[in-house]
């Protein structure tokens, strides 16, 4: 199976986000116009069939009172042909509403449904109404003495929409006919031209939408592209081409946080290269002092010199002793150990180191003086004691034979700050910062690991670890927080 490359799949995924954005945005859309549109029509038809089915029935009943019950039941099939006068004046009565009011049709009607007169329907005296049998529930109202309207519109010869209104004709307290009126839904023309517009208008809208959703998906994806391309990068280990800064500002977010870990991870793969050169170089130097030292040591013995032997013997030890310290230095540089923070006091971390490093400096006639002010410390006590350590050995190392190595402890605006002063030659200007460089070390037997490590114990304790040099004059200052003094003056304050 073949895999596609990087390319494709963010092609793919860039196509997938803006497919979502434009479902996101259309889909909901769609739906709010199309539920919109179809309850403001529903709406609008009800209201407008209620208003129409009212006023035909209204104009129904109008005519109904001036309709003679009595006279229209003496009407009588063939009367419509004879043209008898009783005929001819409900004719007349009913074509005078229909032309007033400009309805399609107006009937009259006995109780059994037969046409007594029909004006714009043409149906003979005598003949049933079909569209009574549609309207049987509304005529059963209207025999019991109610308006009443079609409840459906329903569709004339002439293909428009048509309702009818009834209404009761009464003689003497009862039912003897009714009164239909047939009018035109006119305003469904309009209704729907108007819903024709909506309909364009919605289309206009999604459409403009839709641009709107693709312009804004591609304004998400191009950053994000950049983005992945970058991640891609690193991930392929070029570590070295910075990540483009992004001007909206969660995309920012992401790209300023990509950067800072490609930043980590180069000064870390550096950092390890260096280390591993560091390891190689100072490795290779007891190794060959092994190698060399077995050889001769081979040749005594088969020589019978026990005496040579044995000092051959204590020079591998002393390499493989270098050797031992060069790993662990390197295991301890390396290693990143969680802090076990527990509360201490300021005083006991100093006397601790000086008490540790005591003997080396008396062996070298070099005095400690140490003095240290209270305060308390959250801190990994022996992590900061090695940090210590290092920085008052190194003093006692540069001091020269008599003189005296000063500790000094004190607070310094709001934080523990440890001096250790020596009156050594003092670090030259251009190696002041390289001295904090992994494996970078002016002496013969140094590992160049001490000074980066104490500095790296020091910044994981939030704190820092600097140098002041001039010959005679070197003092490495280790500052460490004390958020209790600090807590205090800001109280006292």
């Amino acid at each position: 199976m073949k895999h596609r490359p990087h390319s494709f799949r963010l092609r793919d995924a860039l196509g997938s986000l803006s497919a979502r954005l434009l479902l996101a945005f259309l889909l909901p859309t769609l739906l709010f116009l199309s539920l919109a549109g179809a309850s403001v029509y529903a709406l609008a038809r009800a209201s407008l069939e209620d208003e129409l089915g009212a006023s035909l029935s209204a104009l129904a009943a109008a005519t109904a009172s001036q309709v003679s019950g009595e006279r229209m039941l003496t009407i009588e099939p063939g009367d419509d042909v004879s043209g008898t006068r009783t005929w001819r004046n409900l004719v007349r009565l009913l074509d005078g509403v229909r032309t007033a009011s400009g309805v399609r049709r107006v009937y009259a009607v006995d109780a059994r449904g037969r046409v007594r007169a029909d004006v714009g329907g043409n149906l003979p005296v005598g003949t049933e109404v079909p569209d009574l049998a549609r309207d049987r529930l509304e005529l059963t109202r209207v025999l019991a003495g109610k308006r009443a309207a079609s409840q459906v519109l329903f569709t004339g010869t002439d293909g428009l929409l048509y309702k009818t209104g009834y209404a009761p004709v009464v003689q003497d307290g009862q039912v003897v006919g009714a009164i239909g009126v047939e009018g035109s839904a006119a305003f469904f023309g309009p209704l729907r031209r108007l819903w024709r517009t909506f309909v364009m208008a919605s289309a206009v809208a999604l459409v403009a939408l839709a641009f709107i959703a693709i312009i804004t998906a591609r304004g998400l994806a191009r950053p994000l592209q950049r983005l992945m391309d970058s991640a891609l990068r690193i991930g392929r280990g070029d570590l070295t081409t910075p990540v483009p800064p992004e001007p909206t500002r969660e995309i920012g977010v992401l790209a300023r946080e990509l950067e800072v870990m490609r930043g980590a991870l180069e000064s870390r793969d550096r950092q390890l290269k260096l280390m591993l050169a560091g390891v190689a170089h100072e490795v290779r130097n007891p190794l060959g002092g092994i190698a060399l030292f077995s050889g001769l040591l081979q040749e005594d013995l088969r020589a019978g010199a026990h005496a040579d032997a044995n000092s051959h013997v204590d020079r591998i030890q002393r390499e493989v002793a270098y050797l031992q310290r060069i790993v662990e230095d390197f295991l301890a540089f390396a290693r990143e150990q969680p802090l076990a923070r527990a509360p201490m006091e300021a005083p006991d971390l100093v006397s601790n180191a000086c008490e540790l490093l005591s003997a080396e400096a008396q062996g070298k006639g070099v005095s400690l003086d140490m003095a240290a002010a209270p305060a308390h410390l959250e801190a990994d006590g022996s992590l900061l004691t090695a940090a210590l350590v290092n920085l008052v050995k190194n003093a006692v190392q540069a001091a020269p034979a008599g003189s005296r190595v000063r500790v000094r402890g004190e607070l310094r605006d709001g934080r523990y700050a440890i001096d250790v002063q020596d009156s050594g030659p003092g670090v030259p200007e251009a190696e002041r910062e390289r001295i904090f460089e992994p494996f970078f070390t002016t002496r013969e037997q140094g590992t160049g690991l001490g000074l980066p490590l104490a500095r790296k114990i020091a910044r994981a304790h939030g704190g820092e670890l600097s140098l002041r040099s001039t010959p005679g004059d070197t003092v490495f200052t280790l500052t460490l927080p004390c958020p209790l003094e600090a807590g205090a003056a800001r109280a006292g304050s």
